[in-house]
């Protein structure tokens, strides 16, 4: 049986890139996007729920079940947020988002895409590292069949795709050199794409993937990608 997914965050580059990798998978047989606007993709694999309101799935809740996995892909960048505004996009959306799944998913392995240096002591100094801190340790908590975050650090976007930001496709060129100083920082959105999609088929050792857990895990058994 091939995988049934959801993604959210399409629109964007993060969920833009897995998406991508999806549709390209031989194991992926359906991939649901839900998002708030459409997110410009056709493929015969591809289904998609417009829905506004991320904190109350009720209206969609009989169309979310059947899923093996969900890659959420939705983020906010902190810059020029408060604590409480930053919270509620990021810990309350992810986990209403993942209360609507669960229960109706039971077997649904549920990948969140964190960051480098996300606060698991929940008790740092940066803001945003606590709150998603926070958001992954109570999604551990929830009884799907396995929660991963995973925490990427810079991608290189995969070419071809429209969402990257300006200064992602300017780092584009030297990133053979990035790559090879700091591997533990840097990798592909591809490599990030494939790594979600093993995680559901065949698991992994730890449930926080750092950048080399997120490459290593690329590698397991990758589906044809032309963003690698």
């Amino acid at each position: 049986m091939k995988l049934k997914v959801i993604v959210t965050g399409a629109t964007g580059m993060v969920g833009e890139g897995v998406l991508h990798e999806c549709l390209l998978h031989e194991e992926v047989g359906e991939a649901l996007v839900i998002g708030r606007r459409p997110c410009g993709v056709a493929h015969p694999k591809l289904k998609e729920i417009v829905h506004e309101n991320f904190y109350d799935f009720s209206p969609i809740a009989d169309r979310l079940a059947g899923y093996d996995a969900c890659f959420f892909c939705l983020g906010k960048s902190s810059v020029g947020m408060k604590e409480d505004e930053y919270r509620r996009l990021t810990y309350d959306l992810t986990m209403h988002v993942a209360g609507a799944l669960c229960g109706r998913n039971p077997g649904m392995v549920f990948c969140y895409v964190s960051g480098l240096g996300t606060d698991g002591t929940e008790k740092g100094k940066f803001m945003w590292a606590r709150i998603k801190g926070k958001t992954e340790n109570d999604l551990m908590k929830m009884p799907f069949k396995c929660v991963y975050a995973f925490r990427p650090g810079f991608m290189r976007p995969t070419k071809g795709l429209k969402n990257a930001p300006v200064f992602y496709r300017a780092m584009m060129f030297p990133y053979p050199l990035l790559r090879l100083l700091f591997p533990a920082y840097v990798s592909t959105l591809a490599e990030l794409g494939c790594a979600m999609i093993n995680s559901a088929l065949y698991g992994y050792d730890k449930q926080v993937l750092e950048v080399r857990d997120i490459v290593a895990l690329s590698k397991g058994n990758p589906g044809p990608s032309s963003g690698r």
